[in-house]
């Protein structure tokens, strides 16, 4: 009987940590690092996890390198084998806090907000800034966030021949649906 009251309170437990965060797996990142009058740098990536603790104002997203798609097949070898080295540095994380987030305040209507922490690829991690537009959709929280990330930053180096060819800034995009199990959650206000 012990037993079976333990793993009532465990399941229970667990059930309750589980129900404080909004999450999804299938995130899309779409970056972009082309210059005028060359091919297109673009590459997307919908395997992207994206988490949300309200209590905390957390945000984490997590990225796997290896998982964002080009144009052309080469272009993607060259950009997993040479410049993000996906082999030795499989994904990058952004880890912050949501400035001034409430989850009650969440509606229909897109809201501005920031989120600051750090941003880890390549070995390296910079803090960062990044603008965030946050609303409510059907049975979840839609975000989509733009930013930039200088390339020197993170040690990705670009071959002097084909420099031109490539942006020193690449244009990032996140957008992502959040969900919660939790039915409180999911009738907010």
């Amino acid at each position: 009987m012990k037993k079976i009251t333990l793993l009532i309170l465990l399941f229970t437990a667990h059930s309750v940590m589980a129900q404080d965060k909004f999450f999804t797996s299938t995130g899309t990142i779409n970056f972009e690092a082309s210059v005028p009058f060359f091919e297109d740098v673009k590459a997307v990536n919908r395997q992207v996890t994206i988490i949300v603790e309200p209590k905390t104002s957390t945000f984490i997203c997590t990225v796997f390198i290896k998982d964002f798609r080009f144009k052309l097949d080469l272009m993607q070898e060259h950009f997993n084998e040479n410049y993000m080295e996906s082999h030795r540095y499989p994904k990058a994380v952004f880890k912050g806090k949501i400035q001034k987030f409430d989850l009650k305040n969440i509606d229909e209507i897109e809201k501005e907000y920031q989120i600051k922490g750090k941003l880890s690829m390549k070995g390296k991690s910079r803090e960062i800034l990044v603008n965030a537009l946050i609303k409510k959709v059907g049975d979840g929280i839609q975000i989509i966030s733009d930013f930039p990330i200088l390339i020197s930053d993170y040690n990705i180096e670009i071959p002097n021949r084909i420099a031109a060819k490539i942006a020193k800034t690449v244009n990032t995009e996140l957008t992502g649906v959040i969900k919660s199990d939790d039915p409180v959650y999911l009738t907010l206000k």
